[in-house]
């Protein structure tokens, strides 16, 4: 059985056993967990193994498996097209916590760090500058002040235009009138140690902001391909609400944001601050309590729909070809894995994709082996249909394709909620919605 590294051997009989399967895969006993301990085994009746999982949130041991997508490989994993062999693998499942309702990933740790090769889109860099607008418009007060960026390795940073208006960065272990994290603290393993980091940065006066893909939108839209080794936690504001109050934070204000599918940016202050939420905060949270996403039936829903889309994508894109239809991708971002993984699509019935970073040309995605090309390939192609797996801006990707009348009357397709056909009028109001 492999381990996390990917080894197959066994150790001999005669050793004390350092390793328990569960599954498709083993969890080490002996070395220390790089993310503070989240698993431990526990020996039950008949002498099998039950992982348990710690939450990467409050500590809790109450914890429930809610999702499993079994073994995937690593979303951010973009091997050359040359490489032989197959893609490693990991366990890819979403476990809800009981006491505080955050959902996380299980017991397992990716080991194949990459370089980020993505770019930002237009979409995401527009957004960093609105919002920074927004903020300053909402606390003039800030303008000039004190800012701390923790900075998401998928970019979004508001540090240029905040110090376009005057502000500067800390200095030391100086606290900032203005903390921000755009998609940063998803990435982080140990989402509750996170948080603290960020209350211990901000001054006594100052405002937190969080951005984070929200799990309501998840849910209710099956955006099933955003679960995602490297994303830790997918929050929902209840679950915000609950860890901040244990590092003494209270959730004021919040603003919902069309960005990656779906976000939310929410507003914290020290509870001694004296300031309480408003009416934004309960509006989303009675949302959220009435959608069910705090609890395992609703959760668990996730999997049969996720399946659902995902056949009827391999089963559309069959359907093209034995109409003699041509399909090219647009995108290879670190969500396009898992979508074309359960979907079993791969380069016979995908012959290739395009991306905007020229760090992915002549790379594939990992698991399926659709090669990346340029973006001039697809133009070249000129395919029947396109399917966007960068959905969550096809917006974008349809005005860039079609600009100045350099459009060929392709068909452009989105995958989710289910795969469906998305017309230029579709994408305009899916925008105006942002």
């Amino acid at each position: 059985m492999p381990g996390q590294n990917g080894a197959t051997d066994d150790p001999p009989a005669s050793e004390t056993p350092k390793e328990a399967e569960h599954g498709t895969y083993r969890v080490d006993l002996s070395a220390p967990d790089p993310a503070a301990g989240i698993r431990e085994l526990r020996n039950c009746e008949g002498g099998s193994h039950v992982v348990t999982f710690t939450c990467r949130g409050c500590g809790s041991k109450d914890t429930a498996r809610v999702v499993d997508l079994g073994a995937q490989p690593c979303a951010d994993h973009f091997p050359p097209v040359a490489t032989a062999g197959e893609d490693p693998r990991w366990p890819l499942e979403l476990w809800l916590c009981r006491s505080c309702t955050l959902v996380q990933l299980g017991p397992v740790e990716p080991q194949l760090p990459e370089p980020p090769l993505a770019i930002e889109s237009a979409t995401s860099l527009a957004h960093a500058e609105t919002s920074v607008k927004e903020i300053l418009r909402d606390h003039p007060e800030i303008a000039g002040g004190v800012v701390h960026e923790f900075a998401s390795h998928h970019g979004g940073s508001w540090l240029g235009h905040l110090r376009a208006a005057g502000c500067r960065t800390t200095e030391g272990d100086e606290r900032a009138d203005l903390v921000v994290d755009v998609h940063g603290i998803a990435h982080e393993p140990v989402v509750g140690e996170m948080l603290r980091l960020r209350a211990d940065r901000l001054a006594p006066s100052g405002l937190l902001v969080l951005e984070f893909h929200h799990l309501l939108p998840l849910v209710e839209g099956n955006q099933f391909d955003t679960i995602r080794h490297g994303h830790w936690s997918y929050l929902s504001l209840g679950a915000v609400v609950r860890l901040a109050a244990i590092h003494e934070l209270v959730v004021v204000s919040v603003r919902e944001v069309n960005l990656f599918g779906g976000s939310l940016q929410v507003m914290l202050r020290h509870e001694s601050a004296g300031i309480g939420a408003d009416d934004s905060v309960r509006e989303v949270l009675a949302r959220e309590a009435a959608a069910g996403i705090d609890a395992e039936p609703r959760l668990t829903t996730l999997h049969e729909h996720a399946v659902t889309a995902a056949t009827a994508l391999h089963d559309m894109l069959a359907g093209y070809q034995a109409d003699g239809r041509s399909v090219v991708a647009y995108g290879a971002p670190s969500k396009a894995p898992v979508l074309l993984d359960l979907a079993k699509v791969g380069p016979d019935l995908l012959p290739f994709t395009v991306d905007a970073s020229p760090a992915k040309h002549g790379r594939r995605i990992p698991g399926s082996g659709v090669p990346i090309r340029s973006i001039d390939d697809l133009r070249a192609a000129r395919p029947d249909v396109v399917l966007v797996l960068t959905w969550d801006i096809v917006d974008e990707v349809m005005s860039q394709l079609e600009a100045d009348g350099a459009g060929w009357g392709a068909t452009y397709v989105v995958p989710l909620p289910e795969p469906h056909p998305v017309t230029t009028a579709d994408a305009v109001n899916d925008a105006g919605r942002r």
